[in-house]
């Protein structure tokens, strides 16, 4: 008995610590003016980034050696950001081809570095597609998603590891861990969202055509980004975001 109190308390002393660390992790968007919840500065996002995308790009077998197409990618990203609020981000965006020709993936690590493999490019016809994949990373960028998922994972950790001391015993923590891993994963399907959003809306302030990133969705459905199923997911199917990007097109063009 008086083991099973020790071990409350402890949790309950674990949960308070880690409540208490999550929400006085408070900043305003610099661009947004949203209210988030996260573990770094944008100079702290900014340095991260930049350390951490030359192992980014040596994963996805370095960057295209091809000048003319890197120019043809830094050009429309750099038109994405000039045009629209993403201009007032703090961060120092660039665009980047990756040489992989057989993974179909984008993606921006914090601070505004952005990759986009040849496996992707290859499949998109027109500048207004790229210009949906790239406006959507910016998003992930300009939402500041991944300080948000840095702070939420550590309040995940923290509430799943004192849930395993409560319950005494290496099932609950490991049912704790699993539980934990599914909420994180709502909040990536959620910020996939939002990023589509604002794609939708970096894409019409840059003069790029909106529907066009239905058409990327089609591309990742066909590549496989529908399969499996969208609960296990950190992505949302390929279909429903074409809702969501409807919606956006119909809010921010008044179509």
């Amino acid at each position: 008995m008086k083991s099973i109190v020790v071990r409350l308390v402890i949790a309950a002393v674990i949960i308070l610590a880690t409540l208490f660390s999550y929400f006085t992790k408070t900043q305003v968007n610099p661009v947004t003016g949203e209210k988030q919840r996260v573990s770094l500065t944008p100079d702290e996002e900014i340095q991260l980034g930049l350390r951490s995308a030359p192992q980014m790009a040596a994963e996805f077998g370095g960057l295209y050696p091809d000048r003319a197409v890197q120019d043809r990618i830094k050009t429309i990203g750099r038109k994405l950001v000039s045009t629209t609020e993403a201009a007032k981000a703090p961060y120092q965006f660039d665009f980047h081809v990756l040489a992989d020709p057989k993974t179909v993936n984008a993606f921006a690590v914090p601070g505004g570095q952005i990759f986009i493999t040849m496996g992707l490019l290859s499949k998109l016809k027109t500048d207004d597609e790229i210009a949906g994949v790239l406006g959507h990373e910016m998003g992930h960028v300009v939402g500041r998603h991944s300080a948000e998922q840095m702070a939420k994972g550590d309040l995940l950790q923290g509430l799943a590891g004192a849930a395993g001391v409560a319950g005494g015993d290496y099932t609950s923590a490991q049912a704790a861990q699993y539980v934990a891993k599914l909420v994180d994963l709502s909040y990536g399907r959620s910020d996939e969202l939002e990023s589509d959003d604002f794609g939708v809306k970096y894409m019409i302030g840059a003069g790029y055509k909106p529907e066009a990133l239905l058409q990327v969705m089609a591309v990742l459905a066909q590549a496989g980004g529908g399969s499996g199923a969208e609960f296990m997911s950190t992505h949302p199917n390929p279909s429903n975001r074409q809702e969501k990007i409807k919606e956006a097109i119909r809010k921010y063009s008044g179509k």
